[in-house]
């Protein structure tokens, strides 16, 4: 059995695939932004608001970590920085962005 090239060439392509819906091909892309948001783009914004939040609350007398690991009392407190008493009569001036965590009150005693 010989075929020409013409019948071969004659014959129909198969017809390409219709996409379909277009909202249907996006839909997956659009569901994986959705759990990136609410799993790590919306907890470290609440992160974000809670710190400034804390770090525009500091006062005189508050009790702080540093990121450094340094534990003082607020002696001053700056527009950027702020001066923490880490043992009696030594004061070391640190940034405000520093501060890891505020203390409950009372919880230094030796300062």
């Amino acid at each position: 059995m010989m075929f020409s090239i013409p019948f071969v060439l004659a014959q129909a392509a198969p017809a390409a695939a219709s996409p379909g819906n277009p909202i249907l091909t996006f839909l997956p892309i659009i569901v994986l932004f959705g759990v990136f948001y609410f799993l790590m783009i919306r907890p470290q914004m609440k992160r974000q608001k809670e710190l400034r939040t804390m770090l525009s609350a500091l006062a005189k007398g508050d009790e702080v970590v540093t990121n450094g690991g340094i534990a003082g009392r607020i002696d001053e407190v700056g527009e950027t920085f702020i001066s923490v008493e880490i043992a009696t009569n030594v004061v070391v001036k640190v940034q405000k962005g520093s501060v890891s965590q505020v203390l409950p009150k009372g919880s230094l005693k030796s300062v």
